[in-house]
């Protein structure tokens, strides 16, 4: 069976992943895309939940071996990408894939399944209010941040190559509009 796709990209800091993790469980029809990644795991991450953790060699092996729908390098050395087989394990299940993935990524995938997928970005309401929400996860150094910042400044660009954009301005606004936009998707024939 080859279901159906629905792409969620913003940059770091956005709220995608938040928005992901709160519409999962009111559309039982969806079934998260683990991605991988090469980088080491953020306190409480769990292989194969949050992210199916790879060394770097293995991460090459992989992209060499063609197992990558979609793969980028998004800081040196540091990998991330979306296995064949996590698709196919969960379209055998019968579920529609739902990714949270970097930009580039997600408009590889848009690229690769552009009649059975739907593209979501989401937006911060603007770049000093993304720089505060970066800062309040006390997880960046400040040459981190700056490097997010302008990674985010850059992927902004790429909003409206996406089927729909949504503003985080509003976290429940925006989980409950990202959930009828998938609803919506979901309930039409591909």
């Amino acid at each position: 069976m080859e279901g159906k796709m629905i792409i969620i990209c913003a940059p770091s800091g956005s709220g995608k992943t938040t928005i992901v993790r709160a519409v999962l469980p009111e559309l039982n029809q969806l079934e998260f895309s683990v991605s991988a990644c090469s980088r080491k795991p953020r306190q409480g991450e769990i292989h194969g939940k949050d992210y199916y953790f790879l060394s770097e060699e293995e991460f090459r092996q992989k992209i060499e071996n063609g197992e990558f729908l979609e793969w980028e390098e998004v800081y040196s050395g540091n990998y991330y990408g979306t296995l064949y087989s996590e698709v196919d394990r969960i379209w055998q299940n019968g579920k529609h894939v739902i990714f949270d993935v970097d930009v580039a990524g997600g408009l590889n995938i848009k690229k690769q399944y552009p009649r059975n997928s739907l593209a979501i970005f989401v937006l911060p309401p603007s770049l000093e209010e993304l720089k505060k929400r970066l800062n309040d996860r006390g997880t960046e150094t400040p040459e981190s941040l700056a490097k997010r910042i302008n990674k985010a400044e850059y992927e902004l660009k790429f909003a409206p190559q996406f089927d729909i954009q949504i503003v985080n301005d509003d976290l429940d606004k925006a989980i409950e509009e990202t959930k009828n936009t998938i609803f919506e998707f979901l309930s039409h024939r591909a």
